[in-house]
């Protein structure tokens, strides 16, 4: 077969039709940064048929991939593939959780060293939130635990104005319509109360955008403050604001064996008998 019929039959092969995941980047951008060439090299490696993605041939540019699971081929040699990441960091208020923005404000990504690599967050906390929030470069494992199939269990302290009912507490577990459709919450509980505000604490098993807050403004109490403190079995616990640590083996292994749900509460980790609980720090 001439070789010029071979390469427009390569070319019209598609580009895998696998979804990509939450680490997906532009081919060019993956090329460039892994030292194959400069962006604009990049580029002309795949428009020439060159580069192939899961044993395809792709020579769109634009195409975008996720590199820590997709099998990526120059001149039929392999793409070394990243070292896989995870980290858990403690959010300050005013740092966003985007991969990119254009206002220039601070990032959580900008939180960890350049040497580990690209990474991105594993869900969101929207700006004025605080608290854990997971860090990874694994796409697929970012992918499970944000899917509302699998219910990885969120856990927030929430400050509120004013004395929550015990009657408003079941209008949030039975749920509450919001823009998209019905919302509840998974468990809620009172853990303290001052003079004009209340701290409570809300489990979520899916995260829409700005939920909590959302919830509680359709029930009539402002949200003050709002902490996440655990994903799963993953506890912010001590954690300053705006440091970071490795997940341990035991919570990766947690965390992808679907045992998730529950985070075990902090007076389960003491022990002895229950124990009147101080205020959170």
């Amino acid at each position: 077969m001439p070789s010029s019929v071979r390469s427009r039959r390569q070319t019209k092969q598609p580009a895998p039709h696998r979804r990509p995941a939450t680490g997906a980047e532009r081919l060019q951008k993956v090329l460039a940064a892994a030292g194959v060439g400069s962006r604009r090299e990049c580029e002309q490696l795949i428009v020439d048929g060159r580069v192939e993605v899961d044993r395809s041939v792709v020579t769109e540019l634009g195409t975008r991939v996720d590199r820590s699971h997709q099998e990526i081929r120059v001149d039929g040699e392999p793409l070394a593939r990243p070292r896989l990441v995870y980290f858990a960091l403690n959010k300050p208020s005013g740092v966003v959780s985007t991969a990119r923005d254009p206002a220039g404000r601070p990032r959580v990504t900008d939180m960890v060293p350049p040497d580990a690599g690209r990474l991105f967050c594993v869900g969101r906390l929207d700006m004025a939130s605080e608290g854990l929030i997971l860090l990874t470069n694994d796409g697929e494992f970012a992918d499970r635990l944000t899917h509302p199939r699998y219910g990885v269990e969120k856990t927030y302290d929430v400050q509120v104005a004013g004395h929550p009912e015990p009657s408003v507490l079941a209008v949030l577990r039975r749920g509450v319509y919001l823009a998209e459709g019905m919302a509840r919450v998974s468990r809620v509980r009172i853990k303290s109360r001052r003079k004009q505000c209340t701290t409570l604490e809300i489990v979520l098993d899916e995260g829409r955008n700005r939920e909590i807050r959302r919830l509680l403004a359709k029930v009539g109490h402002k949200v003050q403050r709002l902490t996440r403190v655990a994903v799963g079995p993953v506890r912010l616990g001590d954690l300053p604001s705006g440091a970071y640590r490795p997940l341990s083996r035991d919570e990766l292994r947690s965390l992808r064996s679907g045992k998730a749900q529950k985070p075990k509460p902090a007076s389960a980790l003491r022990r002895g008998g229950r124990k009147k609980q101080g205020r959170p720090k």
